[in-house]
């Protein structure tokens, strides 16, 4: 770029620099980002535990279907909605995020010129060829300092600032996942409780029936008072197990408080009538393709970023053995006495460059250099270990919900069988020809099976919501938000209007 001829002899050399300063400013030393080689497996068609189980077209969690709505429960809708607006941990990972947008707009600042103004009067005596004068003088002047980005260390500390916000909207994201998950596995697991105390209610009459038949053949003679003992120790034992699962149901309600924000003397959840059909349905989700899951869970998401931000940071620390370039002008007046603060002949100007490099220092910038390579890749090893780990957990809940299907179809089978025992027995004690042992002992497996059964139920809902979790819960990547990555010349809108987005 050349310099005009017509230009003031005065202002030649800033213009010069100023020229040269834009031809480099398209500078940017460093690597250029490069999103990092998933694991192998990533390319599958689907997952090993994808089996022909599976309906082939079931409803599916997606952004605009909140994915806790599949349980069917009005309940745990509105509950979950509290959890949303009010749990405290998600108010934390925002006020995270808004930091982190705040850094990007701070690190974008230093693309343009910082400008300031000083001004200054006084009024003093002084001696001047050895009389005594009494003077006035006044000072004002605006200062305006600018330092080209040559080689690209401020451009690659906006891109890394800009890639860690978004990595806290991952975080937020997951943090949100994570909060709407506890909710959902507590509430279901809350009523499976009311559901148990359903089954104790039922059994415990059950064995009062039984005592007092015991009871009855004993003052009849046709029973031992053991039997009697039996039936009142059986009876206790079931008591106590039906308070350990209320126990249980007012820690889970204690927890959902928590989680909506609240104290638990400020929350509760009527139980459930005795009549009451199970408040939520197991939902089938399909898992998809294990290559969206990079894209589908805002965990790996996060981690991608954070490569992303530690391979601007290597531009960063390379930029250090550049020299810093630094172009300052000033203006104002200057003059004596406190009235003419704009007068012609009290005007002062200056222009001015600097250049300032080093030249040794012990090998301080190769080792920061050395770092930041380090860092991008413990952050690389991080992302894949992030994406192995989430294969694991989806692989995981897949077998699990299968296996557990299995199972439970096996125990409403035994709970089937062992309640038919119960009867059968029973009515031999009545007639004389059973035992009271194996009367106790029938009710006492009747009583094991149908708990498993609902236990079983339980370990599938939380499969399920495990399932839902690891796929990310309708989350993509592409609802991370945009960050303005300034460049240099380029106006703020423009800088907004361009933002990033997650590699691809």
């Amino acid at each position: 770029m050349a310099v005009p001829a017509s230009l003031p002899a005065p202002f030649r050399p800033f213009a010069a620099a100023a020229a040269l300063a834009l031809c480099l400013a398209g500078c940017a030393v460093g690597p250029d980002y490069q999103r990092p080689a998933a694991p192998a497996g990533a390319a599958l068609g689907s997952f090993r535990e994808d089996g022909p189980w599976r309906p082939a077209a079931p409803a599916e969690a997606d952004a605009r279907t909140p994915w806790w709505t599949l349980f069917g429960d009005p309940q745990l809708d509105a509950l979950v909605a509290q959890a949303n607006q009010a749990n405290q941990t998600l108010q934390q990972a925002e006020a995270q995020y808004r930091q982190a947008q705040a850094l990007v707009q701070g690190a974008s600042a230093a693309f343009y010129p910082t400008v300031g103004l000083g001004a200054s009067g006084g009024r003093g005596r002084s001696k001047v060829n050895g009389e005594s004068v009494l003077g006035d003088s006044h000072a004002w002047s605006l200062q305006a300092a600018w330092e080209p980005d040559l080689w690209g260390r401020v451009r690659r500390t906006v891109e890394s600032a800009a890639d860690s916000a978004q990595a806290n909207a991952a975080d937020l994201a997951a943090a949100r996942l994570n909060v709407q998950a506890a909710v959902v596995n507590d509430y279901i697991q809350l009523r499976l409780d009311d559901r148990q105390a359903q089954l104790y209610r039922r059994t415990l009459e059950g064995y009062r029936k039984s005592l007092q038949l015991a009871q009855a053949q004993y003052r009849a003679g046709t029973a031992m008072r053991s039997d009697v003992a039996l039936a009142e120790s059986t009876l206790a034992a079931a008591e106590a197990q039906a308070i350990d699962v209320d126990l249980t149901r007012r820690q889970l309600e204690h927890a959902l408080a928590v989680l909506l924000g609240r104290t638990p003397g400020e929350f509760a959840l009527a139980p459930l009538a005795d009549d009451a059909a199970p408040s939520a349905r197991l939902p089938v989700l399909p898992p998809g393709v294990p290559s969206q899951l990079l894209e589908r869970r805002p965990d790996i998401a996060g981690a991608e970023r954070r490569v992303a931000a530690a391979n601007a940071q290597i531009g960063v620390a390379t930029a250090a053995y550049y020299p810093d370039f630094t172009l300052s002008a000033s203006g104002g007046f200057s003059g004596a006495g406190l009235r003419a603060w704009a007068s012609a002949p009290d005007k002062v100007w200056a222009l001015g460059f600097a250049l300032a490099g080093t030249l040794f220092d012990a090998g301080a910038r190769s080792a920061r250099v050395d770092q930041a390579r380090a860092a991008f890749d413990a952050a690389a090893a991080g992302y894949r270990q992030t994406v192995l780990a989430g294969f694991q957990e989806v692989e995981d809940n897949l077998a699990a919900l299968h296996q557990l299907a299995d199972e439970r179809r096996a125990e409403e089978r035994a709970v089937a069988a062992s309640n038919d025992s119960v009867r059968v027995l029973l009515s031999q004690y009545r007639a004389g020809t059973g035992t009271y042992t194996s009367v106790i002992t029938a009710q006492a497996l009747a009583l094991t099976a149908e708990r498993t059964a609902l236990q079983l139920e339980g370990r599938q809902y939380a499969a399920s919501v495990a399932l839902v979790k690891a796929l990310g819960g309708g989350w993509d990547a592409s609802q991370l938000p945009a960050v303005a990555r300034a460049s240099t010349g380029a106006t703020p809108s423009e800088a907004v209007s361009a933002a990033g987005t997650p590699a691809r």
